[in-house]
């Protein structure tokens, strides 16, 4: 079990290592050109397709989930159709993201402020980029239905693929073609639809069996249909209130004073870099759940939740170490203004304490994505943002300051695995009954 959890986990947390680093050559690349404006571009624009694509996360989580009980039951041709429909509705969304790119980015550029010249450039990013959407979009559905299959490899040699392409891209375009931050844009584009030809690539060689011809009325089986769209509808609430509390907390923070807004971003950085690490291990979890549930193997699927925790919260412990014996050089590696890091350190026992807290709530997304009990999961997700996040942060605010924007977090995340915990007896455990 251990092997198999491994197998998975590790070419995961590789695979999510590597998009940090894609962000930050971008921010290098463009960096040293003339003009400040062109990283705020870059930044504004990355920020408005993260809203975007993050709410089609969906795609990967809910794909995952199903493909993985199918491929238990041992139904070739389930594991088919969910491919199918979920690129089918991936490529209709990427579209109309194209379709719609004047409404989309008329709203985004009105809720985000910036300087005229950064607005000009921040749109010329956004114009070039949107067209990768489609490739966007089915990437994620290919990443979803391999690791469905139990396959986490392909997903990281097409994340390690994408990634490096589009980095020498980026500094062709902007270095010998002189295009700027829109260098950047057209280099994620080419960058996408090659990592998207790769996938199928890959599709039919290794899985050219899983290549059945449906039928019209089995694509819409309408009570099929109805569980696809359930669940990821469901996924869909539960991430945009994920958005919603991160996003507050961005929001917040900038209340406050450019000192402490500085502050919160890197230790919310911190948060970041250790979720890519954990949720490596809430993948594994997507996978072997699914493939247990489907197979109704009642022995493997109690053993593989709890090892599945012993690794995600035994990895949190060790950031967790980590971030308390090195916490001076660490900020001093994100920062060089002195005020800026002894905030930070000030705050820094908050961030030494969400690896363990907040292993418990992801390695429990993990499980229920593959078990596709994602109606709990959104519940939990709303009562812990609405009623205990924002309650949290108003009534503490006047005492605390911007330590009640930390406290609020805090008990969000502990309040999720809590939940999830709670439920889990009538949600998971009771699917084998």
């Amino acid at each position: 079990m251990n092997k198999r959890i491994l197998n998975l986990a590790v070419p995961n947390i590789l695979s999510n290592l590597s998009v940090p680093l894609l962000s930050s050559v971008d921010t290098i690349v463009v960096g040293h050109l003339d003009g400040v404006h062109f990283l705020g571009a870059i930044a504004v624009g990355s920020m408005i397709f993260n809203f975007v694509y993050w709410g089609f996360g969906f795609l990967r989580m809910g794909t995952t989930g199903m493909t993985a009980q199918a491929f238990g039951k041992k139904n070739s041709k389930e594991v088919s159709l969910i491919f199918y429909r979920a690129m089918g509705f991936a490529a209709i969304a990427g579209l109309l993201l194209i379709i719609l790119r004047v409404v989309i980015g008329n709203l985004a550029f009105n809720i985000v402020s910036g300087s005229p010249e950064v607005e000009l450039y921040a749109r010329s990013y956004f114009d070039i980029r949107i067209f990768a959407a489609p490739a966007t979009l089915a990437l994620y559905v290919f990443h979803g239905w391999f690791l469905g299959m139990q396959d986490a490899k392909v997903p990281l040699l097409l994340t390690v693929f994408v990634n490096i392409l589009n980095i020498g891209l980026n500094l062709l375009f902007v270095y010998n073609f002189d295009m700027k931050s829109d260098g950047v844009a057209l280099g994620t584009v080419c960058a996408q639809y090659s990592g998207l030809l790769l996938a199928g690539v890959f599709y039919f060689v290794k899985y050219r069996g899983y290549l059945i011809k449906v039928s019209l009325n089995e694509f819409r089986h309408k009570e099929v249909l109805r569980k696809f769209f359930g669940t990821n509808i469901d996924i869909f609430i539960r991430t945009l209130l994920l958005i919603f509390v991160f996003s507050f907390f961005t929001a917040k923070s900038a209340e406050f004073d450019n000192t402490i807004l500085a502050a919160n971003t890197i230790l919310i950085q911190l948060w970041t870099i250790m979720s890519y690490g954990i949720d490596g291990f809430a993948f594994a979890a997507e996978s072997l759940i699914g493939k247990y549930l489907g197979a109704r193997d009642k022995m493997k699927f109690n053993l593989a939740i709890k090892y599945l925790f012993m690794w995600g919260v035994g990895l949190g412990l060790v950031i967790s170490t980590l971030y308390y014996l090195f916490d001076k050089q660490i900020i001093s590696a994100f920062t060089s203004n002195n005020r800026v890091a002894e905030i930070a350190l000030v705050l820094m026992p908050w961030t030494i304490a969400a690896p363990v807290i907040n292993g418990f709530s992801y390695i429990w997304d993990g499980i229920y994505i593959g078990a596709t009990a994602t109606k709990a999961m959104r519940n939990s997700m709303i009562i812990c943002a609405l009623f205990l996040y924002l309650p949290v942060y108003y009534l503490t605010q006047p005492i605390f300051g911007n330590n009640a924007l930390w406290l609020a977090l805090t008990i969000f995340m502990f309040a999720r695995g809590a939940s999830l915990t709670l439920y889990s007896s009538r949600s998971i455990y009771s699917l084998l009954e």
